[in-house]
């Protein structure tokens, strides 16, 4: 009778060890599916997986990032208008923006034309295209025009912004 209890006691070990391997795996196939789920939709791509993963990487890679360089025009641009029947002023402090130094430092050196231009492209406006928001972007773009056109004289790379840092109008 001793050897029953030993003979039933075993089967029932081994399937209580096949049962707890099963659940083990069941468990490690959910964690990995859950894992992979979670790269697929944040990432669009599985790693070791090749796809478009690689061609968008090789695509960034080949546009590397360059930083724009600033040249702030150190006197304010002051001038006069006419407004409303009489004269009115304007006062802006203008910052240039380039892609590289070697635009900046060719409008630093042609500085005297440059400001001289722009002070006559600031007073041929008027005093209402100065107050409004499109007004203002005309003007800017006006005097990026006017900038490029000396840069271009002198045979000088041009500059790709005219910004403004303070713009009074009185």
């Amino acid at each position: 009778m001793a050897e029953n209890s030993a003979a039933e006691a075993t089967p029932a070990k081994k399937g209580k060890l096949k049962l707890i391997i099963l659940l083990v795996i069941v468990v490690i196939l959910a964690i990995a599916l859950s894992v992979a789920g979670t790269l697929w939709f944040l990432g669009g791509t599985l790693p070791g997986m090749g796809g478009d993963g690689a061609s968008e990487d090789s695509a960034v890679t080949e546009e590397p990032f360059i930083p724009s360089a600033y040249l702030d025009i150190d006197k304010a641009l002051v001038t006069t208008v006419q407004g409303e029947g009489r004269q009115r002023y304007v006062q802006v402090y203008v910052s240039l923006e380039a892609l590289g130094p070697q635009a900046l430092a060719a409008a630093e050196l042609h500085m005297p034309l440059i400001r001289s231009q722009l002070v006559m492209v600031l007073g041929n406006s008027s005093f209402a295209e100065l107050q409004t928001p499109d007004g203002r972007k005309n003007l800017a773009a006006s005097m990026l025009g006017t900038v490029n056109q000396v840069l271009e004289q002198e045979g000088e790379p041009a500059i790709t912004r005219v910004l403004f840092r303070n713009f009074v109008v009185q």
